[in-house]
């Protein structure tokens, strides 16, 4: 072999492995990113998992920290919707009060045993509260049972501190034709319940 087929032969071997060496690294460049990007993607779900690992951590700090809330949401809110509790309630915060006889209390009319009826009826949830419902209550003290503005005064503070009936959403008042001290009223309160 002579010297310049041999410096052919050197010229060929340096560009096939300049051409091996060029591919290899373009190969491994490929590799490499892919490899990156999973390494990436696992990164960030080992981030998302650590976040939720401290969000839950957090919730249970918080459920422990608030279950004394829960229970004193439990104690004050009714968890049935008793009428004839509602019913005793009512009548002797009205003879506290000084009220002898209330003329009625209605509660709305139930479709309970009626055609396509649900569990819960008479009750409307309350926006914002979830698992609360509000029960409205009507009382009503006719103009034949007409009673001093002052009882029925005193009737509605007691309504309003009783834990079944915290809240008196309307109220229509007639004075009595011949003695204005005295009145009629119309209520309606509204009940709390949790089921």
């Amino acid at each position: 072999m002579d010297a310049k087929k041999l410096n052919y032969l050197l010229i060929a071997a340096t560009i096939v492995l300049g051409g091996i060496f060029l591919s290899s690294g373009l190969i491994a460049n490929a590799i490499l990113t892919s490899k990156s990007a999973e390494l990436s993607k696992l990164k960030a779900q080992s981030e998302v998992a650590l976040d939720l690992q401290d969000a839950i951590k957090k919730n249970k700090a918080d459920i422990v920290k608030y279950s004394e809330l829960n229970e004193i949401a439990k104690a004050v809110v009714p968890q049935d919707k008793n009428q004839a509790q509602t019913v005793s309630e009512i009548v002797n915060i009205a003879a506290e009060s000084g009220i002898g006889k209330l003329s009625s209390i209605t509660f709305p009319a139930s479709t309970l045993g009626g055609a396509g009826s649900k569990g819960l009826t008479q009750v409307t949830p309350v926006k914002g509260i979830a698992g609360v419902y509000l029960l409205p209550i009507t009382i009503t003290q006719n103009s034949g049972d007409a009673v001093p503005y002052s009882q029925f005064v005193t009737f509605l503070q007691k309504l309003e501190n009783n834990r079944r009936t915290a809240q008196v959403s309307t109220i229509n008042l007639t004075p009595d034709s011949k003695n204005p001290n005295y009145i009629s009223f119309t209520l309606t309160v509204n009940e709390y319940i949790k089921p």
